[in-house]
């Protein structure tokens, strides 16, 4: 008799797919990873505890892919069902050791792409995009969504915190670009956006992004690009995302995000992309930030596993 599997029943994969320890043996074409770590937050922690709850919020989708009322499809069918998503747990984390951990982090991301699968990584806070990284080997296009540029200075001994990350993935060899998505907070001086600029990066604040819209937003990149893609939680708007520490006015409905990944898996090549920021602890009870959260990994995934390119990598792999 085939099992029912109430999302609140058994142990807690991304999508309830096969867990994979050993990361030389990875056969699949997705390896989901989670990084429990938030020693980068200068606020509040907790979002050490969001892969937990984003891989229980992604146990409420069915075992067989999900199905769109507004498209009339369904997606991730071949992928769930034929375990070509795998779940590698989480990277180990040494307390107070942020060093160790980001070696930990960048090793298992290496293990990950030389197995042939996409890495999709969920964090964390915003640090952990910096040894996701430096684990790509061929240089790629960044599209970064987010309030905040994260492109902080490094000065007073601070290098490695959440506000850090993309001075240090700028700063890469591997980094051909970076696009900076739904900057917004106030917070910012006019030294940090400048210095973003100044650097030959690009910013893309709330109104620019809602006038180029998600075409737009995908056609600033010459078209097939390879890209990575980091999404924080606070990209979208405060009133969506209860469970944040950094969310911030004036930010992307839901379907405007999704829109804009939709538009960029189309035109571009996704190689890797993170999520972070969803803090568990402030969430309201429902747990509404990492079901929006677990929401737009899942769909990320489906609109990449959607394309064309997708299916011909597929068959290269299987050659």
């Amino acid at each position: 008799m085939p099992r029912v599997d109430r999302p609140y029943v058994g142990i807690a994969s991304f999508l309830r797919s096969r867990i994979v320890e050993d990361l030389t043996k990875i056969d699949a074409d997705i390896a989901v990873l989670g990084v429990p770590f938030d020693e980068g937050s200068p606020f509040l922690p907790g979002s050490r505890m969001a892969p937990r709850a984003l891989r229980e919020h992604s146990l409420r989708f069915g075992k067989r892919g999900y199905y769109d009322p507004e498209t009339k499809r369904e997606y991730l069918v071949d992928e769930m069902t034929n375990g070509r998503i795998v779940d590698c747990g989480d990277v180990d984390i040494h307390p107070a050791n942020a060093p160790r951990t980001f070696q930990n982090i960048t090793a298992a991301v290496k293990a990950i792409l030389a197995s042939g699968a996409m890495p999709v990584v969920l964090g964390g806070d915003h640090s952990i995009t910096y040894p996701i990284f430096r684990a790509l080997e061929e240089p790629v296009h960044v599209l970064h969504f987010d309030a905040h540029t994260d492109y902080s200075p490094f000065e007073n001994d601070l290098e490695l915190t959440n506000g850090h990350a993309f001075r240090h993935v700028a700063g890469m060899k591997t980094a051909l670009s970076l696009t900076q998505i739904g900057i917004r907070s106030l917070r910012h001086t006019p030294e940090m956006v400048r210095g973003v600029e100044e650097d030959g990066n690009r910013v893309i604040p709330m109104g620019e992004f809602r006038a180029l819209g998600a075409a737009g937003i995908a056609a600033l990149l010459p078209e097939n690009s390879k890209v990575y893609v980091s999404i924080d939680v606070d990209a979208l708007d405060m009133s969506l995302v209860p469970g944040c520490v950094s969310a911030e006015p004036n930010g992307m409905s839901y379907n405007e995000l999704r829109d804009s990944l939709k538009a960029i898996a189309e035109r571009h090549e996704v190689v890797a992309f993170d999520f972070v920021e969803v803090n568990p602890p402030l969430d309201v009870g429902t747990g509404v930030t990492a079901y929006i959260g677990a929401l737009t990994v899942i769909e990320f995934i489906a609109h990449i596993c959607d394309q064309p390119r997708w299916a011909a990598r597929r068959r290269t792999r299987a050659a």
